[in-house]
């Protein structure tokens, strides 16, 4: 089965439909720059572009991955993007704009939800935490292959601040930590993650986890805690895998 999904950015919007049965990419890629100003009609304007040039069969499953937390597909706040996204539906929007259903979803659930059905949680059962460690912290949580929306746990409270202001890997560049140095701030957030969830598993994500011999054998948690495996494909694999699912329960 093929689905189709769309991961926004505030540089570019990705595209790519997706084969479901293995989780890898049934056609190249195509990323189109993020329009400027990227108002929710431009951007709109450039996911249909990105659905046109695939010649999509209408049937096909369709998901947007989103740089923002969302509570039933309506936009919190954002930060990446035109602050005339803040309140709007964006399955709903893009369904009038662009005149196909789609399913939306935090860019960190996506990423998270596509490690469970594909990568390195694939069959884990219970809890598992996926995180990205980049600019600042995302995660996610899937139990049992259920996504838990909006986890935000970049955003537990350390010393003060946001986590992410402590242990993300933008902190580790902008303080000039040593990789030991980072990795005791790392042992820090996850080890209170650890304690507050019991999870099965820790997945860690992004760009930095290319390198993640360099911190991740040195965490010691309650659980296993492992580098992610699709990395760049994880949020386009994760918003069509969520799109296929919620079509099949209807």
């Amino acid at each position: 089965m093929i689905a189709f999904g769309i991961d926004i950015g505030g540089s570019g919007i990705k595209g790519a439909p997706v084969d479901l049965e293995t989780g890898e990419f049934a056609a190249e890629r195509l990323r189109i720059e993020t329009p400027q100003p990227s108002t929710p009609e431009a951007v709109c304007a450039t996911c249909a572009e990105l659905i046109n040039h695939f010649d999509l069969d209408p049937e096909v499953p369709i998901g947007i991955t989103f740089p923002a937390p969302m509570k039933h597909n309506t936009i919190r706040f954002v930060a990446n993007l035109d602050q005339a996204w803040t309140g709007q539906n964006v399955s709903a929007l893009m369904k009038e704009q662009i005149g196909r259903e789609v399913i939306a979803v935090n860019d960190a659930d996506a990423a998270g939800f596509a490690e469970t059905a594909f990568g390195a949680a694939k069959d884990v059962p219970g809890l598992v935490i996926a995180t990205t460690l980049g600019t600042g912290i995302g995660s996610a949580l899937i139990y049992n292959g259920v996504l838990v929306e909006n986890s935000e746990l970049g955003h537990l409270k350390m010393y003060g601040d946001s986590a992410e202001k402590y242990a993300a890997a933008s902190i580790r560049k902008l303080e000039n930590l040593s990789w030991p140095e980072w990795t005791a701030r790392l042992q820090e957030y996850f080890g209170y993650v650890d304690m507050l969830f019991s999870p099965d598993l820790i997945v860690v994500g992004g760009g930095v986890s290319k390198k993640h011999e360099k911190f991740l054998p040195n965490i010691k948690l309650g659980c296993p805690i492992v580098p992610a495996h699709l990395r760049n494909t994880a949020g386009i694999v994760g918003a069509a895998a969520l799109a296929a699912q919620a079509k099949a329960e209807g």
